[in-house]
């Protein structure tokens, strides 16, 4: 019965050897090297980059304002610098060459983007001065008018009156002259607006302008800046009332 018995144990090791060798060389052996199982419901992963992609990326132009230079025309011609001139001073006149200098030593310069920012200054300063808003006005003014404009704030002060205004708006805004001497750059703006004012005593008496009353103004402001320094900032340099 033990003869059997080893017979048989012998004739199944013998087969188990066997069946082991057959899958080696059928499965082959992990080498750790091996791609992980595929999963279905994983998210599959996303193709970097191709070197074309990579090209296309580099070869983006940025919009115009992004690096501070003009995008608009040709650098070599000037023909676009002319079609924006154009558009606020008349071709050959003295003002269209004024403010074609001005452009030529600064390519950041747009004169109708100039514009809206005179107007939005002008509101500024405006209201900076009727509420004595001495830290705003320095801000926009250049030293001399700002110490023209502090001095008429501390008379007033002195005399315990105080300003209520209402900016109601800007009817026309337009560069009337343009200058550039040396690096400095200058720009005049004829601006037309629509204004509340009255000025009250101690005591809120009124004793000047109209609390009830819309006054149309008109002002002629210069504004300039260094062109060769990195202070972008205009400001505000000389006024003149066109009344």
């Amino acid at each position: 019965m033990s003869e059997i018995f080893d017979i048989y144990n012998i004739i199944f090791l013998a087969l188990a050897v066997f069946i082991i060798f057959r899958l080696r060389s059928v499965l082959g052996k992990r080498t750790g090297n091996e791609r992980p199982p595929f999963d279905p419901y994983s998210k599959s992963e996303q193709p970097g980059p191709t070197s074309q992609d990579q090209q296309a990326s580099d070869n983006v132009i940025p919009l115009p304002g992004q690096t501070g230079e003009r995008g608009m025309g040709d650098a070599e011609t000037g023909q676009g610098d002319d079609v924006v001139i154009d558009k606020v001073a008349p071709a050959g006149s003295a003002l269209n060459d004024a403010l074609k200098q001005i452009l030529s030593v600064d390519r950041s310069f747009e004169p109708q983007e100039f514009l809206q920012g005179a107007r939005a200054a002008y509101e500024m300063i405006v209201m900076a001065f009727a509420e004595g808003d001495r830290k705003s006005l320095k801000q926009l003014l250049s030293k001399e008018v700002y110490e023209g404009f502090v001095s008429a704030i501390d008379d007033r002060e002195r005399r315990d009156e105080t300003i209520d205004s209402t900016f109601v708006g800007i009817d026309k805004a337009e560069i009337v002259e343009a200058a550039l001497k040396g690096t400095v750059a200058q720009v005049t703006v004829k601006v037309q607006s629509q204004l509340i004012s009255a000025t009250r005593d101690k005591d809120g008496a009124v004793v000047e302008g109209d609390p009830n009353k819309v006054s149309e103004v008109v002002d002629i402001w210069t504004f300039a800046r260094d062109t060769s320094s990195r202070d972008p900032n205009w400001r505000l340099v000389a006024t003149e009332s066109a009344e």
